[in-house]
């Protein structure tokens, strides 16, 4: 698999409309030619009926990509066009298949009046075929049947099960919204961790230097030697306060590795993505778990940012961890810095850590078969 450090952003209904597609599309394919083969008389009413399964496919193709605004006054045009043809001149029963493909797809997107749509639909259909009674000597008993009821029935009943079906879509498409804006609160609140880290760092040193400044101030003409000793407490703390800061800034502060799994259980579990951890049971040396906490922190914020996972399985030994979640697609995506500035910290504290992408998965792995003797591991912030 290509080494890469990213995950992908399939959207689900992508997915769902895509799997319509393998599984849907031979049988209306296969169900409009032979409905064609059953009523064609001959090869050139076989071609015009073929026209309505064609206008049929081609508007269940792009309803599957998302774009059967673009085709659909096309596609209904001539569905409507063949079920005239053939419930007036070709005696065709089953011409109506065309029109049933395109109006039924397309009544559910509509934005508004969609039960009127419908309704219009079913009765353009029965209406068409009732009349055959009156351009064709056929008697009235004849044609209500097959050209009637059956046709704007099935119309009607393939319209009705379609709205539940965006529904469906519509349901799916609010679950990703609210997955999102959860992935995004989980960065938010490694934000605001951040801050409070910041201004308890800050805030009270401010504070203090504040009240020894303005003490050296009064003892400025009266106590030289205490204005020395206070300047040198305030140079002092500023210096121990630059370098929390820089340490906080660089995230270099333990990580316990429990505590880190503990947590990103908790985030997958809100975002709807199902955890397995598998975890050996050995002791797992210390410097080395403050390690695998800051891969396993890093690669959870970028699964809630930039995949569209559905499960994850996080596997721990006693120097390495392994995340691997679905949700990738299969094209290589630009490297995040968040990834790519961990992987180089790790390699350079006697570790190495892999990323990979394939098959729809996207892994993270990392192992330090020695563990570093003098280092901390960064915690870096969320990307």
């Amino acid at each position: 698999m290509p080494e890469i450090s990213d995950h992908s952003e399939v959207q689900p209904q992508a997915r769902l409309r895509r799997l319509n597609l393998v599984m849907m599309l031979p049988a209306v394919v296969i169900g409009g030619l032979v409905a064609v083969a059953v009523d064609a008389h001959s090869w050139g009413q076989g071609a015009i009926l073929g026209l309505g399964v064609v206008a049929g496919v081609v508007a269940f193709e792009r309803w599957t990509a998302g774009q059967l605004q673009r085709v659909a006054p096309a596609c209904l045009l001539v569905a409507a066009a063949v079920w005239v043809y053939g419930a007036l001149m070709a005696g065709s029963t089953t011409a109506f298949f065309g029109i049933m493909m395109v109006g039924t797809l397309m009544v559910p997107e509509l934005p508004r009046h969609r039960a009127l749509a419908a309704t219009g639909l079913v009765a353009f259909v029965a209406a068409t075929g009732l009349a055959r009674a009156m351009v064709t000597p056929d008697a009235l008993s004849d044609v209500l049947l097959p050209y009637v009821v059956l046709p704007a029935g099935i119309v009607a009943v393939v319209a009705g099960l379609m709205f539940p079906n965006k529904r469906f879509y519509d349901v799916v498409a609010d679950l990703e919204v609210a997955r999102a804006r959860e992935a995004e609160l989980a960065v938010a609140r490694e934000r605001i961790r951040f801050a409070s880290d910041l201004h308890d760092i800050q805030g009270h040193t401010l504070h203090v230097v504040k009240l020894k400044i303005a003490l050296a101030q009064k003892l400025l003409h009266s106590d030289i030697g205490r204005v020395e000793s206070e300047l040198r407490e305030v140079y002092t703390l500023v210096g121990d306060t630059i370098n929390q800061t820089k340490d906080l800034a660089h995230a270099q502060r333990r990580l316990n590795l429990s505590a880190e799994l503990e947590n990103a259980k908790n985030l997958f579990e809100a975002a709807g993505i199902r955890v397995d951890v598998d975890r050996e049971s050995v002791e797992i040396d210390a410097r080395a778990g403050e390690w695998l906490g800051q891969v396993l922190r890093e690669t959870t914020t970028n699964i809630l940012r930039h995949a569209q996972a559905t499960h994850v399985r996080i596997s721990l030994s006693e120097s390495g961890i392994i995340i691997v979640n679905d949700g990738a697609q299969e094209t290589q995506l630009p490297e995040l810095r968040g990834l790519a500035a961990l992987r180089e910290r790790v390699a350079g504290n006697c570790g190495e850590m892999t990323v990979t992408q394939g098959h729809g998965k996207f892994r993270t792995a990392a192992s330090f078969p020695r563990a570093p003797a003098d280092t901390v591991p960064s915690s870096g912030r969320a990307r």
